[in-house]
């Protein structure tokens, strides 16, 4: 990446920050935890040499937990006897990987603490699992606090694998996101993995017209039903969300553009005249992909910010 265009990044992201309206900071824990990234890093490092399934776990924690009140931690919150969390809601009960940030916290309480906000944490997780997959890497804005509130029912808003392309943009519109970065953020689904009870409504009796979704590749339909049998006793069987799914890159959109998405939502993205060139954009180019990937988790992270909430010393409970 040439000079200019790293410039280019670089005042792109600064811009976002201060667009927000949040008080965030790139250098927010330079003088009261300088080695915060470098701990955070080390245990998100150890546990992906330990599982290779953790990269795509975090980033997804990150997107569940700023979809739902924001980017605030509150998905890291376990239930207790008077209330249910959003980790035991029905779309996050496969969310796993929670001890990798556990055990960045606990070494950042040794070093720093009641400094570093669980918040921050999870964001600066969900760069460091990108980049350490081959993707781009950008400047995490701190300073969140965490909240304390968390409940399942708040779940039933995160947008769902069967949405079509209008429910999709209206989801991320209504957190103040754009087309542009539904498309973008989706690519994070380069990294995915999905068990086939969210998707197997595409393979049998889709319509009285068709017996599959007719947007898949028939080929790619078969295969998929080889993988989902009906009946299905394998309760971890499932698809890969694109083919190389180790390594962050623009494999996903090809797949798309080639008709092997594999959720209802992905797929929908081809089909929409207001998200279909962005598509075929990111699949032509993987740079410009890493480079709108980086800006729009940018302002991801900034999706409600809480700026008057805690600093949790265990992001399991409020303080």
């Amino acid at each position: 990446m040439g000079l200019l265009k790293t410039m280019s990044i670089l005042l792109l992201l600064v811009g976002i920050i201060s667009q927000s309206g949040a008080i965030l900071d790139a250098n927010y824990y330079e003088k009261t935890c300088p080695q915060a990234e470098n701990i955070i890093n080390q245990a998100v490092r150890n546990a992906t040499l330990n599982d290779p399934k953790v990269p795509a776990r975090i980033l997804r924690m990150f997107f569940h937990d700023c979809f739902i009140r924001g980017c605030d931690a509150s998905v890291l919150l376990d239930s207790t006897v008077n209330n249910k969390a959003e980790k035991d809601g029905p779309p996050n009960l496969s969310l796993a990987a929670f001890y990798v940030i556990d055990a960045a916290k606990k070494n950042l309480e040794e070093s720093c603490p009641k400094i570093v906000s669980c918040a921050d944490v999870l964001a600066i997780a969900a760069r460091d699992v990108v980049a350490l997959s081959g993707g781009p890497k950008w400047s995490v804005a701190k300073g969140r606090k965490d909240g304390r509130i968390s409940t399942a029912n708040d779940t039933v808003n995160l947008p769902a694998p069967s949405f079509n392309t209008t429910q999709l943009i209206q989801s991320f519109s209504q957190r103040g996101l754009s087309a542009k970065d539904l498309v973008a953020l989706s690519g994070g689904h380069t990294l995915g993995f999905s068990h086939c009870s969210s998707f197997e409504s595409r393979l049998r009796n889709f319509s009285s017209a068709h017996d599959s979704d007719p947007t898949i590749d028939p080929q790619f339909a078969a295969a998929l039903k080889s993988r989902c049998p009906k009946p299905n006793s394998d309760r971890n069987a499932g698809q890969f969300l694109d083919s190389t799914s180790s390594v962050f890159d623009n494999d996903y959109y090809r797949r798309i553009v080639a008709g092997k998405g594999v959720f209802g939502s992905d797929q929908s993205l081809l089909a929409d005249y207001r998200t279909r060139w962005i598509v075929e954009a990111f699949a032509r180019d993987q740079g410009l992909f890493f480079w709108e990937f980086a800006a729009s988790m940018v302002r991801l992270g900034n999706v409600g910010v809480v700026e008057n909430g805690e600093v949790r010393s265990n992001c399991r409970v409020v303080n």
